[in-house]
């Protein structure tokens, strides 16, 4: 099935002027011009400087801030500030946070995976991917010839035989850093021995996309185009058929999935008394004194198919339980059954396509916004961008592995894996 290998990464410098917390960043779509200013100023070294060399996020820059991106690179390189492993590794990496008063330690490995068409082999994607989104990091990926950020990727062992294997031995780790609260650890496996066996039961499974599909499409359209250069198929082993991934099993204890609420505009004539007649037949709805963050928190350990609902000009929140779980069977019969049963798709395809859309908005496009952060939604949903929002219960993680048996994708921002990867710990060289 999947094939997975180690490579010889390259990271900072064990060096006591190179402090990891200073030189990690957040992943860099969630950064702005700020974010990045603040990162520079805690290191001139900080990884940011060439993840992130345009602003805003996402957009394509000049050719030079790529080029720029390189010279940094390189010169970084040349100063010893970076250095290349020497040795083959896969890099067990823990992630310890905090969340609900709980510590967690999500426990993964970095490692390369071998491409693949996203669908067609056992990389299972769960979100569609834009061709427009890519162009920034491609243009990146070119320039520097290193891929920066890892894809992260989830697999199934119910047994956790890959995580004992690979943290039975390992001492103090090589690189320790702490951002935005998460404290990341990582280590160096160099055992041929250990790779092999890892190599082998990673080759029995599947691997799903968590994060990162756009990073997955950027290495294939750059694989495509070496191909093209080379005038056919790359060498078995050159490091461009490959992609960084972190790789963490499903059963981890570690492993915190959260939902993303859905922020509503465009609704100037929402009533919540016409809204309740309208659902009436599918929902029973129930007024509550509760705060969306306290709503979230209930749903969450509420029964399936319970969804929150925020009416920002009464400022009032509202339990909605589904009555029946088969609402989207006239409406999407050529789905799976288990892609209908998706809360995330039921909000999308019934109560914002069948009920507000052409009720409030009078058919025109919904303003959408996205937040994990129930103590936002209060301060946003204030009857100017937003009037409503609507709160969701985490997405279950089998419904990945359901939907990647029918090769289904899921609607936009359906899981939101917590915490982030940090970008930083080790960087992939394609050459």
């Amino acid at each position: 099935m999947a094939t997975i290998r180690p490579f010889c990464g390259i990271h900072y410098a064990l060096r006591p002027d190179l402090e990891l917390s200073r030189l990690i960043a957040p992943p860099y779509d969630v950064l702005d011009e700020a974010g990045k200013a603040a990162l520079q100023a805690r290191h001139p070294n900080n990884i940011v400087t060439i993840d992130l060399p345009h602003v805003p996020p996402k957009s394509v820059g000049p050719d030079e801030a790529y080029a720029k991106a390189n010279t940094t690179l390189q010169a970084w390189l040349s100063a010893g500030v970076l250095v290349r492993d020497p040795r083959p590794a896969i890099y067990p990496y823990t992630q310890s946070y905090q969340y609900n008063g709980k510590t967690f330690h999500r426990r993964g490995f970095i490692c390369t995976v071998k491409l693949e068409p996203l669908g067609a082999g056992h990389i299972v994607p769960h979100e569609k991917t834009y061709p427009g989104a890519i162009e920034d990091r491609l243009k990146l990926m070119r320039a520097t010839r290193v891929q920066l950020s890892p894809v992260f990727g989830l697999f199934n062992d119910d047994r956790g035989e890959v995580t004992k294997l690979l943290y039975s031995q390992l001492g103090r780790p090589m690189l320790d850093g702490t951002l935005d609260g998460v404290r990341n650890q990582l280590w160096s496996v160099t055992d041929a021995q250990i790779h092999n066996e890892v190599i082998r039961m990673i080759g029995t499974k599947n691997i799903y996309i968590a994060d990162g599909h756009h990073r997955y499409t950027t290495a294939l359209q750059y694989q495509r185009e070496l191909e093209q250069q080379h005038g056919g198929p790359l060498p078995p082993n050159h490091p461009a058929n490959y992609c960084m991934f972190v790789l963490v099993n499903m059963n981890d204890d570690g492993l915190l999935i959260l939902p993303t609420h859905r922020l509503i505009g465009g609704l100037d004539t929402f009533d919540i008394d016409a809204f309740k007649a309208l659902i009436a037949p599918h929902f029973e709805v129930t007024q509550t004194t509760m705060t969306p963050p306290q709503l979230a928190e209930s749903i969450a350990s509420d029964a399936p198919h319970t969804f929150g609902l925020y009416d920002g000009r009464t400022r009032t929140c509202y339990k909605l339980r589904l009555k029946n779980p088969d609402i989207l069977a006239g409406l999407e019969p050529q789905r799976s059954q288990a892609w209908r049963r998706l809360d995330v798709a039921i909000l999308h395809r019934y109560l914002l396509d069948e009920v507000l859309q052409p009720t409030f908005a009078a058919g025109r496009e919904l303003v959408k916004g996205y937040t994990a952060d129930a103590d936002q939604i209060a301060s946003q949903v204030d009857g100017r961008t937003y009037q409503i929002a609507l709160l969701l219960r985490p997405t279950p993680l089998h419904a990945l592995e359901e939907l990647g048996r029918h090769g289904e994708l899921m609607p936009q921002k359906s899981t939101y894996f917590y915490p982030k990867l940090a970008t930083g710990l080790i960087i992939n060289p394609l050459t």
